[in-house]
């Protein structure tokens, strides 16, 4: 798969993964599916919504 996604966003995915742990520790394990999803991506850098929608967030190379 083509990586769509940069730095800044790989970032702010982390942060809401961090959040998301907490909350599942807190409330339900459900909210682990979340980070589990924003981690994969953060690893492939690849995220198949930004594909369809055509969003690409990573910097060209020349």
């Amino acid at each position: 798969m083509e990586k769509n996604i940069g730095k800044t966003d790989k970032i702010i995915r982390a942060i809401a993964a961090i959040i998301f742990i907490v909350l599942g520790h807190i409330y339900t394990p459900w909210f682990y599916i979340i980070p589990a999803l924003l981690l994969f991506t953060i690893l492939t850098g690849s995220c198949l919504p930004y594909k369809i929608l055509g969003i690409n967030t990573a910097k060209k190379e020349k």
